[in-house]
């Protein structure tokens, strides 16, 4: 384990208390230009969110309709009534991706493989990293401005955990708190995005950004403002 990556783990609540902890519920609000590039534009109701901690696993209800809700693993992906009875299902979801652009249209099964690999990753950052199979190491730091310097943790994560891309990097303030993540969209044509992160909060002894938005990354590393990719607002966190 890296200097940085102490750090960084005790700065969001400690790995000890981490490792108690098994669950992650959550209510979001999201929107942004990738869904309705998509044909698939969010409306602005709240959801809540559900996330394993030490395993890649995530749900959110309502989805697509009152009543039911998404199923997400790295190998099934499904939309489910509440009593658990499959209205729609893929399994090894990723391959359906193949040859993918920005702009080819995503089903509702596409959106919900989406939305459970994304928030499962955002939501057990940085703590995913000491996950089996993960390969940290520091990189070159991002000077955010001419006084601002973040340090960066490259993680690569393995085939069998499902997120943007195999390679990403996280940056983090002088306090060891997460201020940006990067990476590409590898299930919308590979573009490159930066996410910033905003108001950090604390809850069951974990810290976490409660706002997050993703801008298209240009060749220079700077994030394009004027393309909101997407935005997630998290509010009521509850770890057990």
């Amino acid at each position: 384990m890296t200097d940085l990556l102490s750090e960084v783990l005790e700065a969001h609540g400690g790995t000890e208390r981490w490792a108690r902890l098994t669950t992650v519920t959550a209510t979001i609000v999201s929107d942004g230009e990738l869904f309705a590039a998509k044909g698939l534009p969010q409306d602005l109701r709240p959801r809540r969110m559900t996330v394993s901690l030490h395993e890649e696993h995530a749900s959110v209800c309502p989805f697509g309709a009152p009543g039911r809700r998404s199923d997400f693993t790295p190998g099934r992906i499904a939309i489910e009534r509440a009593d658990g009875t499959v209205v729609a299902e893929r399994l090894d979801p990723r391959k359906a991706f193949a040859g993918h652009t920005l702009e080819t249209p995503w089903d509702p099964l596409d959106r919900a493989y989406f939305n459970g690999y994304a928030l499962w990753t955002y939501l057990t950052t940085p703590f995913l990293t000491v996950m089996r199979g993960m390969r940290v190491a520091e990189a070159e730091p991002w000077d955010e401005s001419p006084t601002e310097r973040w340090r960066c943790l490259r993680v690569t994560f393995p085939e069998d955990i499902a997120s943007h891309s195999a390679v990403q990097d996280f940056y983090f303030g002088d306090d060891g708190l997460l201020r940006r993540h990067d990476y590409h969209v590898d299930v919308a044509g590979g573009f490159a995005a930066a996410q910033y992160v905003h108001d950090i909060r604390e809850a069951d002894g974990i810290k976490f950004p409660t706002r997050r938005r993703a801008y298209r990354r240009r060749p220079d590393g700077r994030p394009d403002h004027d393309h909101v990719m997407v935005a997630i607002d998290l509010s009521d966190l509850r770890y057990v």
